[in-house]
């Protein structure tokens, strides 16, 4: 294959690109551009070459750089690939490394006795160092080639969609070149080769990376159709990476967001997790609402959010503490994200409960169960987060008592949170009456101050004696 040097031209724009990426340089100049056959569609590969980028084998994890090591051993093709060798262009340093190769599962596995093939849909394998999970992909293909055409004894013959289009299974391995434009992201499409020290890219992975531009791969409605999912990924990465949204992407998310709703629930609590657990949850609220995909993860609050502004700036100031904890290294949980995100519709059917003449206890008991069913149809919430919701919700009017038994409540393991859910509802501007301002005093008080305390907030209650008539005899 003929190789050429990059064109003056593409040279400067890389050059004004680097300095906005602070990035060095060396990492983008000098590319060579091949030509590579990808099914029936000719690519243009960028090659960039070892002393032409910044990726470090330094800021490699030893274990991938083993698992690629003996993947190559055994005549296999292997590559770094994915979030990883985006993060490393970009000067990051990736917690998790990826590795995609020629090898089909069972070879892999074959390979590495730490290994277990997992998934359905499209299998991987996980190779397991310890805590450190490298995952190892093998190259995907085209639907196309998984037809009578196909001779390659590789291919697993296991690719089927549904009659919208959505890929229910995808086992249809291929090569390196049919691989990368299989992939979603552009960015998430770039290989690393730890053995030439060289750096792949077939679809403009590094030109979106300039841009600061979230792509997708091929058409957008045809790979939103594939797997509706990727509209979530795409809102991910534009929010983690703090990059815009290509338009072409962007237009076609309007269209293909109602299939979101063909996605098990249990998969999409998955994406929630990875949504909002990732230190920029702010910034992917934000941006779910922009594209109007919220509606399909939790429905209720989308209409509260809409036309409550205290229930938008209470569930914004969630989002914002909790990145702050993630970049605090605090711990997290996603029961209290939940617990924000759902409570104006909780707080809104209790009210409507109690005008109806329940106990508040019982109102807010009641729509706790009612939101969390309605809830569960979209996403699959597991009873360890769903049940902390609930004690935090129905805690509320129990700190907003400060009864005699303040002191108890100060010993129960939900206090904390629910707590910390209080003074999330006065910073909003949900409730100003300072039971924040007593909790924080009093729980720092020793206990014999603490029983002090609650008897000169409380009175004791006298029972009044209702005076007996007496009777008159004539």
């Amino acid at each position: 294959m003929g190789e050429t040097m990059v064109s003056p031209v593409l040279f400067a724009l890389l050059r004004i690109s680097s300095r906005l990426l602070s990035v060095p340089t060396s990492c983008w100049h000098c590319v060579r551009l091949r030509k590579v056959n990808s099914g029936n569609k000719a690519t243009r590969l960028k090659v960039i070459p070892r002393d032409q980028h910044c990726i470090s084998r330094q800021n490699i994890s030893d274990n991938a750089l083993k698992v690629m090591s003996r993947l190559r051993g055994g005549d296999y093709q292997a590559y770094l690939v994915g979030g990883a060798v985006r993060d490393l262009l970009l000067g990051g340093h990736p917690k998790d490394f990826d590795v995609a190769t020629d090898a089909t599962p069972e070879q892999v596995h074959a390979l590495f006795r730490n290994s277990r093939i997992i998934g359905r849909r499209f299998r991987i394998v996980h190779v397991q160092f310890g805590r450190e999970i490298i995952e190892v992909t093998t190259f995907r293909g085209h639907h196309d080639s998984d037809g009578e055409a196909n001779t390659d004894k590789r291919s697993s013959h296991h690719s089927h969609q549904s009659s919208s289009g959505l890929l229910l299974r995808d086992n249809v391995f291929g090569t390196l070149e049919e691989d990368a434009v299989r992939r979603d992201l552009t960015v998430n499409a770039l290989y690393y080769d730890s053995k030439s020290f060289e750096v792949f890219d077939h679809v403009h992975g590094l030109s979106d990376l300039e841009r600061r531009t979230i792509c997708i791969i091929g058409d957008p409605a045809t790979r939103f159709r594939e797997d509706p999912v990727r509209m979530l990924r795409v809102v991910r990465f534009a929010a983690k990476l703090d990059f815009k949204v290509d338009p072409d992407t962007a237009a076609a998310i309007p269209e293909c967001a109602p299939l979101l709703a063909e996605i098990p629930a249990a998969r999409l609590f998955d994406e929630f997790l990875k949504l909002f657990l990732g230190g920029y949850a702010q910034r992917t609220l934000q941006l779910l609402q922009e594209y109007q995909l919220l509606g399909y993860l939790f429905p209720d609050s989308v209409q509260h959010l809409e036309r409550d502004t205290i229930a938008q700036t209470l569930v914004d100031t969630a989002m914002r503490n909790t990145d702050q904890r993630i970049r605090d290294d605090k711990p997290v949980t996603p029961a209290f994200q939940l617990a924000a995100l759902l409570w104006p519709a909780v707080a809104d059917l209790a009210r409507e409960l109690r005008e109806r003449g329940e106990a508040p206890m019982v109102a807010i008991h009641s729509a706790s169960q009612q939101v969390i069913s309605q809830a569960a149809q979209n996403l699959s919430i597991p009873k360890r987060f769903s049940l902390p919701m609930r004690d935090i919700w129905e805690f509320q009017l129990r700190l907003e008592r400060r009864g005699r038994k303040a002191a108890e409540l100060v010993q129960h393991r939900r206090f904390r949170a629910a707590y910390d859910f209080l003074l999330l509802r006065e910073e909003s501007g949900e409730v100003a009456d300072g039971h924040g301002a007593w909790w924080t005093e009093f729980q720092d008080l020793p206990e014999n101050q603490q029983l002090l305390q609650i008897s000169h907030e409380k009175e004791p209650r006298t029972r009044r004696r209702r005076k007996r008539r007496r009777s008159t005899t004539s």
